[in-house]
């Protein structure tokens, strides 16, 4: 009787839990790596430590000075924002790919133990 209801579990519920999870899996991956805040944000300056806007009394060199502050800054922002987006978006696609290899594959997993031993018996040696 558990068989049976183990089984039927497996192939109705079981199968709508397991991809529920998977889906939730990536979208927790994306919020992890603020994916949607990492696009819009992507050419803003990196913390701007030092990056001030000058008076429009300040000198030439101060004005150039700061205006390059501004670019380092934003440069080193994008260069990071999307070393990020990279990482997140590999990690996403290996983690869609192996999340649906196995859902591919749920329907097979209780049947594994019955084909090994059916491999054993004919002599088949993975």
């Amino acid at each position: 009787m558990a068989i049976t209801e183990m089984f039927f579990w497996w192939y109705s519920r079981g199968w709508q839990v397991f991809i529920s999870k998977a889906r939730t899996s990536l979208t927790s991956i994306t919020d992890f790596f603020s994916m949607s805040s990492l696009v819009r944000t992507l050419f803003k300056p990196y913390r701007q430590i030092s990056a001030e806007t000058a008076s429009s009394s300040a000198s030439l060199d101060l004005k150039f000075h700061m205006f390059l502050d501004r670019l380092v800054s934003r440069f080193i922002g994008f260069l990071s924002r999307l070393i990020l987006l990279l990482a997140g978006t590999l990690i996403i696609i290996v983690g869609g790919i192996a999340s649906l290899i196995l859902i591919i594959l749920w329907p097979i997993i209780p049947m594994l133990p019955i084909i090994g031993i059916i491999l054993s018996i004919v002599g088949l040696a993975i």
